[in-house]
């Protein structure tokens, strides 16, 4: 089976939003995949980021990554963490959230090869059934 880390991620997101909190996403930074300002970056590896509609412009949240921009010091930056990078998320207000066991992150399926229609070697032709 997938993850489910990425689908609880959407789920508390909403969650925090909806009662008027502010959401907060733990970061394990020394993830492959993790582009994120690394002045940031606490001495343990960590970085915490705001991910509230007002902080943050063009957020994303698929299977395999959550991607917005922000801005850090005045200076527009873009951000991608895997989900597998994220070792929590909870409303600043209360702390309340979830914290997430360390897992594998999951590479995005290759994309498939468009397949070649073959013509019809004759014309389709309609006939009279009775």
């Amino acid at each position: 089976m997938t993850s489910n880390r990425p689908y609880l991620l959407r789920a508390f997101y909403e969650w925090i939003t909806d009662n008027k909190c502010t959401p907060y996403l733990l970061v394990d930074t020394h993830l492959n995949g993790v582009l994120v300002p690394q002045q940031h970056v606490n001495e343990d590896g960590q970085i915490v980021l705001n991910v509230s509609e007002t902080a943050v412009m063009g957020l994303t949240m698929d299977n395999y990554a959550i991607r917005f921009n922000a801005r850090f010091g005045g200076v527009p930056t873009d951000i991608q963490v895997p989900v597998g990078a994220v070792v929590g998320i909870y409303a600043r207000e209360n702390g309340q959230g979830m914290v997430f066991e360390p897992e594998e992150t999951p590479e995005p399926p290759e994309p498939t090869p468009p397949t070649t229609l073959k013509k019809p070697s004759k014309k389709p032709a309609l006939r009279v059934v009775k």
